[in-house]
């Protein structure tokens, strides 16, 4: 067996497992409700966009806020637990088309995983007010790269398909950073594509590289979620059934669309959202 077919193997028995606990957790669960039309809308538009290249943590926060469909302190779980098997789907297909040398997918993917583990243990214990002003910061984040995207600030990358020394310490170092910042709702697609460009890599590696790590970092993510009941759990269903399908309709059907003037359309709501945000903050404060 090769390391990518190791690799995937790894990663189907990793969610597997989770899709497991978290239907055992479902089924004990008598307050579950069924997700609605907006929810597996929502779903389906975020994870299309993603497999294109957009992300689907940013958009996904600013409409589950615009449509009121759970408490700001359950969106961090929503996002992780709700995506983590449409991004499954995301990182078979890219770890598998998109050539990359292993050793360097797999010691970056491990680092995410870890400071998963540990991100989202302290985000799931945190009050609603610091959660929102944290939501807050990864959406003008999030508002700043999809700007820096479309005036071309990004750097331009090299064609490096793997890394060695110092720089793979740094890569190594940055995943571990980025795995955390997930469980907060930063989405990893536009650092992880900064990230490889600034260590002279091709930009076209960061897809494997960031839905690796997404894919294997959101289910252990998404466990210290459910053991803390910090979700919403039809929302998060809503994610996973409208998503998955979305997927593969816009890695196999779709494949490419003019996304410049949808990402200044997701950037002008993402920056609305972080206001609302913010707002809601300010209020919590209060009372």
């Amino acid at each position: 067996m090769d390391a990518r077919a190791g690799l995937l193997g790894a990663l189907t028995l990793v969610t597997a497992a989770f899709a497991w606990r978290w239907y055992a957790s479902l089924r004990e669960d008598p307050s579950v409700r069924r997700p609605d039309g907006v929810e597996l809308g929502i779903g389906a538009l975020t994870d299309f966009i993603d497999t294109l290249g957009i992300g689907s943590f940013a958009p996904t926060t600013a409409l589950l806020k615009l449509f009121k469909r759970a408490p700001d302190e359950n969106i961090p779980g929503i996002l992780n637990i709700g995506h983590t098997i449409p991004t499954f789907l995301e990182a078979v297909i890219f770890i598998s088309i998109v050539e990359i040398e292993m050793k360097t997918l797999i010691l970056m993917i491990a680092a995410a995983v870890i400071g998963a583990w540990f991100g989202a243990g302290i985000v799931a214990g945190w009050p609603r007010r610091k959660i929102q002003l944290g939501m807050a910061a990864a959406l003008f984040a999030a508002a700043v790269f999809f700007f820096m995207k479309n005036v071309g600030l990004f750097p331009p990358g090299g064609e490096a398909l793997g890394l060695s020394g110092a720089k793979l310490g740094i890569a190594v170092v940055g995943n571990l950073v980025l795995g955390a910042l997930m469980t907060l709702g930063i989405g990893a697609y536009a650092p992880s594509m900064i990230l490889v460009s600034v260590l002279g890599m091709s930009p076209i590696t960061a897809f494997p590289i960031m839905m690796g790590s997404c894919a294997f970092l959101m289910p252990v993510a998404s466990l210290r979620f459910i053991k803390e009941k910090r979700y919403t759990p039809g929302a998060a269903l809503g994610l996973t059934l409208g998503g998955a399908p979305a997927v593969l309709v816009a890695a196999f059907i779709v494949k490419s669309l003019p996304m410049t003037a949808l990402r200044w359309l997701v950037m002008l709501v993402v920056l609305y959202t972080a206001v609302m945000m913010l707002r809601s903050a300010k209020a919590e404060r209060r009372d």
